[in-house]
């Protein structure tokens, strides 16, 4: 799977390394990503996503179900990618 937050849809941004003499060479700046693991209420399950920082407070903001909703409607994740671990 690629570094996506499946919340959020932040994904990795190209730019610049700048030395002193302001040379410029490629580089990536990546997503501080992380895979963690959630009970979801409304299935009775344990899922498990790859989300960044931002995502996780988004999560902690409006809650999980309302965050997933969002993220599929945007096109972020979808349904069948979210792992399901039931108990």
């Amino acid at each position: 799977m690629s570094k996506i937050c499946q919340i959020t849809g932040k994904k990795a941004m190209r730019g610049n390394n700048v030395s002193h003499s302001k040379r410029r060479t490629k580089r990536t700046f990546d997503v501080n990503l992380f895979t963690k693991k959630f009970y979801y209420v409304e299935e009775d399950c344990w899922i498990s996503l790859k989300i960044s920082a931002s995502g996780l407070r988004t999560i902690n903001k409006v809650g999980l179900d309302a965050a997933l909703k969002g993220a599929v409607e945007k096109g972020y994740c979808k349904w069948n990618e979210i792992k399901y671990m039931i108990n």
